[in-house]
Protein backbone atom coordinates (compact mmCIF):
# COMPACT_ATOMS: atom_id res chain seq x y z
CA UNK A 1 0.00 0.00 0.00
CA UNK A 2 1.20 3.85 -0.57
CA UNK A 3 1.81 5.65 2.54
CA UNK A 4 0.92 8.91 2.06
CA UNK A 5 3.87 10.75 3.90
CA UNK A 6 6.69 8.51 2.12
CA UNK A 7 5.18 8.15 -1.34
CA UNK A 8 2.51 10.93 -1.61
CA UNK A 9 2.26 10.44 -5.40
CA UNK A 10 1.65 6.55 -5.34
CA UNK A 11 -1.21 7.23 -2.81
CA UNK A 12 -2.47 10.15 -5.13
CA UNK A 13 -2.53 7.99 -8.09
CA UNK A 14 -3.87 4.99 -6.14
CA UNK A 15 -6.67 7.31 -5.33
CA UNK A 16 -7.37 8.27 -8.44
CA UNK A 17 -7.78 4.96 -9.75
CA UNK A 18 -10.30 3.79 -7.47
CA UNK A 19 -12.14 7.25 -8.45
CA UNK A 20 -11.90 6.28 -11.94
CA UNK A 21 -13.05 2.60 -11.48
CA UNK A 22 -15.62 3.98 -9.82
CA UNK A 23 -16.87 6.07 -11.82
CA UNK A 24 -17.29 3.98 -14.78
CA UNK A 25 -14.34 4.41 -16.89
CA UNK A 26 -12.59 0.80 -17.00
CA UNK A 27 -9.50 2.07 -19.23
CA UNK A 28 -7.13 4.79 -18.82
CA UNK A 29 -8.44 5.31 -22.60
CA UNK A 30 -11.48 5.90 -21.62
CA UNK A 31 -10.96 9.20 -19.44
CA UNK A 32 -8.38 10.62 -21.49
CA UNK A 33 -10.62 10.82 -24.32
CA UNK A 34 -13.04 12.49 -22.23
CA UNK A 35 -11.29 15.10 -20.35
CA UNK A 36 -9.35 15.52 -23.93
CA UNK A 37 -6.25 14.69 -23.08
CA UNK A 38 -3.33 11.61 -24.15
CA UNK A 39 -3.68 8.57 -22.50
CA UNK A 40 -0.34 8.88 -21.00
CA UNK A 41 -1.44 11.66 -18.52
CA UNK A 42 -3.82 9.36 -17.22
CA UNK A 43 -1.30 6.42 -16.74
CA UNK A 44 1.26 8.89 -15.19
CA UNK A 45 -1.36 10.28 -12.78
CA UNK A 46 -2.19 6.81 -11.53
CA UNK A 47 1.32 5.03 -11.62
CA UNK A 48 2.49 8.10 -8.99
CA UNK A 49 5.29 8.83 -11.99
CA UNK A 50 4.14 12.09 -13.01
CA UNK A 51 1.35 13.42 -10.43
CA UNK A 52 -1.09 15.94 -12.66
CA UNK A 53 -0.63 19.89 -13.47
CA UNK A 54 -3.32 22.16 -11.90
CA UNK A 55 -5.51 22.11 -15.36
CA UNK A 56 -5.10 18.11 -15.18
CA UNK A 57 -6.02 18.07 -12.03
CA UNK A 58 -9.03 20.51 -12.00
CA UNK A 59 -10.61 18.15 -15.18
CA UNK A 60 -10.04 15.33 -13.31
CA UNK A 61 -11.80 16.48 -9.99
CA UNK A 62 -14.73 17.89 -12.00
CA UNK A 63 -15.45 14.48 -13.73
CA UNK A 64 -13.85 12.01 -10.79
CA UNK A 65 -14.99 14.06 -7.74
CA UNK A 66 -18.11 16.72 -8.56
CA UNK A 67 -19.06 16.47 -5.07
CA UNK A 68 -15.56 16.43 -3.10
CA UNK A 69 -14.08 19.67 -1.51
CA UNK A 70 -13.36 21.66 -4.45
CA UNK A 71 -9.34 22.09 -5.64
CA UNK A 72 -8.32 18.99 -3.46
CA UNK A 73 -6.93 17.01 -5.93
CA UNK A 74 -4.80 19.91 -7.37
CA UNK A 75 -3.37 20.49 -3.57
CA UNK A 76 -2.81 16.63 -3.12
CA UNK A 77 -1.25 16.83 -6.57
CA UNK A 78 0.90 19.84 -5.44
CA UNK A 79 1.97 18.09 -2.47
CA UNK A 80 3.17 15.15 -4.13
CA UNK A 81 5.21 17.56 -6.91
CA UNK A 82 6.76 19.05 -3.52
CA UNK A 83 7.96 16.02 -2.34
CA UNK A 84 10.27 14.94 -4.90
CA UNK A 85 8.77 15.89 -7.90
CA UNK A 86 10.36 18.44 -10.77
CA UNK A 87 8.23 21.28 -9.94
CA UNK A 88 9.85 23.40 -6.42
CA UNK A 89 7.38 24.81 -3.97
CA UNK A 90 8.21 28.52 -5.35
CA UNK A 91 7.22 27.66 -8.71
CA UNK A 92 3.79 26.30 -7.08
CA UNK A 93 2.17 29.88 -6.39
CA UNK A 94 3.24 30.45 -10.35
CA UNK A 95 1.34 27.93 -11.83
CA UNK A 96 -1.87 28.85 -10.13
CA UNK A 97 -1.43 32.66 -11.04
CA UNK A 98 -0.76 31.76 -14.63
CA UNK A 99 -3.70 29.16 -14.19
CA UNK A 100 -5.97 31.70 -12.90
CA UNK A 101 -4.25 34.64 -15.32
CA UNK A 102 -6.55 36.24 -18.00
CA UNK A 103 -3.85 38.24 -19.59
CA UNK A 104 0.21 37.03 -19.19
CA UNK A 105 2.95 39.67 -20.02
CA UNK A 106 6.09 38.23 -20.69
CA UNK A 107 9.42 39.40 -21.30
CA UNK A 108 12.73 37.26 -21.78
CA UNK A 109 15.93 38.87 -23.02
CA UNK A 110 17.67 35.55 -23.32
CA UNK A 111 15.98 32.40 -23.87
CA UNK A 112 12.57 31.55 -25.27
CA UNK A 113 9.53 31.73 -22.49
CA UNK A 114 8.84 28.27 -21.01
CA UNK A 115 5.18 28.96 -21.77
CA UNK A 116 6.23 28.98 -25.71
CA UNK A 117 8.93 26.38 -25.57
CA UNK A 118 8.92 23.51 -28.02
CA UNK A 119 10.05 19.96 -26.28
CA UNK A 120 13.22 19.98 -27.97
CA UNK A 121 14.34 23.59 -26.69
CA UNK A 122 12.97 22.72 -23.46
CA UNK A 123 15.10 19.21 -23.08
CA UNK A 124 18.25 21.06 -23.84
CA UNK A 125 18.00 23.70 -21.73
CA UNK A 126 17.33 21.50 -18.81
CA UNK A 127 20.14 18.91 -19.95
CA UNK A 128 22.57 21.94 -20.07
CA UNK A 129 21.38 22.25 -15.97
CA UNK A 130 23.18 19.13 -15.68
CA UNK A 131 19.57 16.85 -15.19
CA UNK A 132 20.03 13.26 -16.45
CA UNK A 133 17.96 11.96 -19.80
CA UNK A 134 14.94 11.07 -17.33
CA UNK A 135 14.74 13.52 -15.19
CA UNK A 136 15.10 16.39 -18.29
CA UNK A 137 12.38 14.36 -19.62
CA UNK A 138 10.27 14.72 -16.70
CA UNK A 139 10.46 18.64 -16.34
CA UNK A 140 10.15 18.94 -20.42
CA UNK A 141 6.95 16.97 -19.29
CA UNK A 142 5.64 19.64 -16.77
CA UNK A 143 6.30 22.28 -19.03
CA UNK A 144 4.50 21.06 -21.57
CA UNK A 145 1.48 20.49 -19.12
CA UNK A 146 1.23 24.37 -18.77
CA UNK A 147 1.13 25.16 -22.06
CA UNK A 148 -2.06 23.52 -21.69
CA UNK A 149 -3.36 26.68 -20.79
CA UNK A 150 -3.33 28.02 -24.29
CA UNK A 151 -5.73 25.37 -25.49
CA UNK A 152 -8.87 26.40 -23.18
CA UNK A 153 -11.83 27.79 -25.04
CA UNK A 154 -10.96 31.06 -23.24
CA UNK A 155 -7.40 31.24 -22.99
CA UNK A 156 -5.57 34.03 -21.13
CA UNK A 157 -4.14 36.77 -23.50
CA UNK A 158 -0.56 36.42 -23.76
CA UNK A 159 2.09 39.12 -24.37
CA UNK A 160 5.25 38.26 -25.25
CA UNK A 161 8.54 40.77 -25.98
CA UNK A 162 11.99 38.92 -27.07
CA UNK A 163 15.36 40.41 -27.10
CA UNK A 164 16.02 39.87 -31.16
CA UNK A 165 19.65 38.12 -29.40
CA UNK A 166 16.63 35.18 -28.02
CA UNK A 167 16.52 34.12 -32.33
CA UNK A 168 20.15 34.02 -32.69
CA UNK A 169 21.06 31.81 -29.26
CA UNK A 170 21.74 28.45 -30.16
CA UNK A 171 19.86 26.25 -27.92
CA UNK A 172 20.24 22.28 -28.98
CA UNK A 173 20.50 22.32 -32.47
CA UNK A 174 20.20 24.01 -35.83
CA UNK A 175 17.05 22.18 -36.44
CA UNK A 176 15.65 22.59 -32.79
CA UNK A 177 16.10 26.24 -33.15
CA UNK A 178 14.25 26.37 -36.97
CA UNK A 179 11.35 24.12 -35.46
CA UNK A 180 11.63 26.50 -32.05
CA UNK A 181 11.21 29.33 -34.45
CA UNK A 182 8.62 28.24 -36.44
CA UNK A 183 6.41 26.99 -33.58
CA UNK A 184 6.81 30.83 -31.95
CA UNK A 185 5.77 32.56 -35.64
CA UNK A 186 2.43 29.83 -35.54
CA UNK A 187 1.52 30.94 -32.39
CA UNK A 188 1.89 34.63 -33.01
CA UNK A 189 -0.60 34.45 -35.47
CA UNK A 190 -3.44 33.73 -32.83
CA UNK A 191 -5.76 36.19 -31.86
CA UNK A 192 -5.18 35.78 -27.92
CA UNK A 193 -1.33 35.74 -28.00
CA UNK A 194 1.47 38.21 -29.45
CA UNK A 195 4.98 37.85 -30.05
CA UNK A 196 6.80 40.89 -30.16
CA UNK A 197 10.80 41.54 -30.86
CA UNK A 198 12.99 44.48 -29.92
CA UNK A 199 15.62 45.12 -33.16
CA UNK A 200 19.44 44.56 -31.65
CA UNK A 201 19.84 47.95 -33.67
CA UNK A 202 17.71 49.68 -30.52
CA UNK A 203 20.67 48.63 -28.37
CA UNK A 204 20.32 49.03 -24.66
CA UNK A 205 16.85 49.02 -23.18
CA UNK A 206 15.13 48.77 -19.61
CA UNK A 207 14.47 45.02 -19.48
CA UNK A 208 18.05 43.80 -19.44
CA UNK A 209 18.55 43.58 -15.96
CA UNK A 210 16.21 40.16 -16.33
CA UNK A 211 13.52 38.36 -17.63
CA UNK A 212 10.02 38.46 -15.61
CA UNK A 213 6.30 37.03 -16.35
CA UNK A 214 3.25 39.00 -14.91
CA UNK A 215 -0.08 37.34 -14.80
CA UNK A 216 -3.22 39.13 -14.01
CA UNK A 217 -6.14 37.44 -12.95
CA UNK A 218 -9.67 38.77 -11.98
CA UNK A 219 -9.89 39.63 -8.24
CA UNK A 220 -6.54 38.43 -6.97
CA UNK A 221 -3.27 40.78 -7.00
CA UNK A 222 -1.01 40.44 -10.01
CA UNK A 223 2.19 38.07 -9.36
CA UNK A 224 5.70 38.59 -10.88
CA UNK A 225 7.75 36.14 -11.91
CA UNK A 226 11.83 36.47 -11.35
CA UNK A 227 14.75 35.06 -13.13
CA UNK A 228 17.70 34.97 -11.75
CA UNK A 229 19.88 32.40 -9.93
CA UNK A 230 16.98 31.10 -8.43
CA UNK A 231 13.36 32.42 -9.54
CA UNK A 232 10.92 33.80 -7.19
CA UNK A 233 7.66 34.10 -7.39
CA UNK A 234 6.26 37.25 -5.48
CA UNK A 235 3.18 39.45 -4.89
CA UNK A 236 4.72 42.66 -4.16
CA UNK A 237 2.87 45.41 -4.95
CA UNK A 238 5.89 47.47 -5.39
CA UNK A 239 7.81 44.92 -7.46
CA UNK A 240 4.96 43.75 -9.46
CA UNK A 241 4.73 48.04 -10.33
CA UNK A 242 7.89 48.23 -11.28
CA UNK A 243 8.01 45.09 -14.10
CA UNK A 244 4.73 46.25 -15.48
CA UNK A 245 6.76 49.73 -16.08
CA UNK A 246 9.74 47.96 -17.41
CA UNK A 247 7.51 45.82 -19.39
CA UNK A 248 5.73 49.00 -20.89
CA UNK A 249 9.25 50.46 -21.88
CA UNK A 250 10.27 46.79 -23.48
CA UNK A 251 7.27 47.12 -25.74
CA UNK A 252 7.65 50.58 -26.52
CA UNK A 253 11.16 49.76 -27.52
CA UNK A 254 9.42 46.42 -29.83
CA UNK A 255 8.42 45.80 -33.20
CA UNK A 256 4.63 45.41 -34.01
CA UNK A 257 3.33 41.80 -34.48
CA UNK A 258 4.04 41.63 -38.34
CA UNK A 259 7.44 42.89 -38.69
CA UNK A 260 8.68 41.24 -35.82
CA UNK A 261 7.02 38.01 -36.73
CA UNK A 262 9.37 38.60 -40.35
CA UNK A 263 12.08 39.09 -37.89
CA UNK A 264 11.09 34.85 -36.69
CA UNK A 265 10.72 33.58 -39.62
CA UNK A 266 13.70 35.17 -41.21
CA UNK A 267 15.52 33.66 -38.05
CA UNK A 268 14.07 30.59 -38.67
CA UNK A 269 15.05 29.89 -42.37
CA UNK A 270 19.07 30.73 -41.36
CA UNK A 271 19.02 28.41 -38.74
CA UNK A 272 17.59 25.48 -41.33
CA UNK A 273 20.58 26.52 -43.90
CA UNK A 274 23.24 25.81 -40.84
Amino acid sequence: MNDPERNPAGFLGAELRRARVAAGYSSQEALAARLGYDRSVIAKAETGERPPSPEVADAIEAELFPAGPSGLVGRLAALARRAGGPVPSWFESWLEAERDAHMLRLWSPVLVPGLLQTAGYARALFLATGLDEDAAQEHVSVRLDRQAILERPHPPHVVTVLDQSVLHRLIGSPQVMADQLMHIAELSERPDLSVQVISADTGANAGLSGAFDLASGDGGPEVVRMEAVEDVTVESRSLVRKAANIFVRVQADALPRAASRTLILEAAEQWKTR
